[in-house]
């Protein structure tokens, strides 16, 4: 797939360090491709790190792309499935990361170049303690790409955009929307603002810095998003669960034409998942009970026995749906905050007044102060409840089609 205007700006740029802004669905995985072999082919003996939030999203992002095309180009020496490297024949080493491993596994001697893809979702001092030290080294001078979507003010991405719009001779840095990417039709992009509320399509599709601050859902209007809820015994119960000794939290509720209609909590205090299991199934038939927990059930134990959360909720007779691991958080909230009330002032989550702490949650979570980061306050247990069935019921996809580049001549 030939590379999109935009793209070739970033790729033409000779700055040793440049920061791409874009809007989603921009095509950031196959510009990474792209130039990952670039620099590759010109780097004999080197070294260069693809670096993602987590060791799994590097993996299914990269990983099966990144083979197919040194095999395709015969560029391939040795493939190293366990640890997600590449040798190619001129030995230069291509190495997958995740921000979530032990910061040795980020370290590295003499990096030549090195990718931080969504780098906003990445810890500021995996940057600036481990992976800054990396392209230091006087016979290398290695260079960087940061690459990812914006994630407001507070976070450091702002910082590392404006400071390839300063005028320093070593950084450049660009933002572009996804219409420009040139990746997605404009019918598409409509169809977007119909599935986001309108900060998070300036966000996400305008590659926009937004200000986060005061409440993490601003679209919940208890005028308009609470009203009575009737449980309707034919229906299939969702709920969304949250692990925690005190509270454990789950929000129940049935979706009907795409519509999530809340009409009850539960919440225990001092208790473990076995209590909060007795106490769904006292209630509701387990065959037609789909729970959406945390995903950190699949290794998290709140109650005695040696079985996980996940086993616990199984061996239950539930429809247990997780995803392997954590959706970023941020994404998780966009979810919610776009079912609230989307682009257009439509609202997809009603919420019974019985549900007086995911209300109060919903009302009252706030950022940290000059961060996007939620406070853990009480308010959150709730809210992460509903926020793991909702991103898992309405995600909001980041990924691309699978895309080829072009080889190299």
């Amino acid at each position: 797939m030939p590379l999109s205007e935009p793209q070739k700006e970033v790729i033409k740029s000779d700055k040793r360090f440049r920061v791409l802004i874009t809007g989603r669905r921009f095509g950031k995985t196959h510009l990474c491709l792209v130039e990952i072999l670039r620099q590759a082919r010109h780097c004999d003996n080197g070294k260069i790190f693809y670096v993602s939030p987590t060791y799994r999203m590097s993996k299914e992002i990269m990983w099966k792309q990144l083979k197919k095309m040194v095999k395709e180009l015969r560029w391939d020496k040795y493939i190293n499935e366990t640890e997600l490297t590449v040798v190619l024949v001129n030995n230069c080493q291509i190495s997958l990361k995740g921000a979530d491993k032990s910061s040795d596994n980020l370290r590295g001697v003499g990096l030549n170049f090195l990718v931080l893809d969504e780098f906003a979702d990445i810890p500021e001092e995996a940057w600036t303690e481990v992976l800054r030290p990396t392209i230091s080294d006087k016979y290398v001078n290695g260079k960087v790409l940061f690459v990812g979507t914006p994630k407001g003010f507070g976070n450091w991405s702002y910082d590392m955009f404006q400071r390839g719009q300063a005028g320093d001779p070593e950084w450049q840095s660009w933002k572009y929307t996804t219409i420009e990417g040139g990746q997605v039709e404009a019918h598409e992009i409509e169809q977007a603002k119909k599935d986001l509320d309108a900060r998070s399509f300036r966000q996400e599709y305008e590659a926009s810095f937004e200000t986060y601050a005061g409440v993490v859902y601003y679209n919940f209007d208890r005028s308009k998003n609470v009203r009575p809820v009737q449980y309707d015994p034919n229906a299939i119960v969702h709920i969304g669960m949250d692990f925690n000794i005190d509270p454990m939290s789950a929000c129940l509720f049935h979706v009907k034409q795409g519509v999530s209609t809340f009409f009850k909590e539960i919440v225990i205090y001092s208790s473990n998942t076995q209590e909060m299991i007795d106490e769904i199934t006292r209630q509701y038939d387990p065959k037609k009970v789909i729970v959406y927990p945390d995903p950190a059930s699949r290794q998290r134990k709140t109650s005695a026995g040696g079985k996980t959360d996940l086993m616990l909720l199984q061996n239950a007779g539930f429809n247990v749906k997780a995803k392997p691991t954590h959706a970023l958080v941020r994404d998780r909230i966009n979810s919610v905050n776009s079912r609230l009330c989307n682009y257009e002032g439509k609202r997809f989550i009603y919420i019974d007044p019985s549900c007086k702490n995911l209300i109060n949650s919903l009302m009252k979570q706030l950022y940290k102060e000059g961060t996007n980061i939620p406070e853990k306050n009480g308010y959150d247990h709730m809210t992460d409840a509903l926020g793991y069935a909702i991103e898992y019921l309405f995600p909001i996809s980041s990924n691309l089609p699978p895309s080829q580049p072009k080889r190299f001549s």
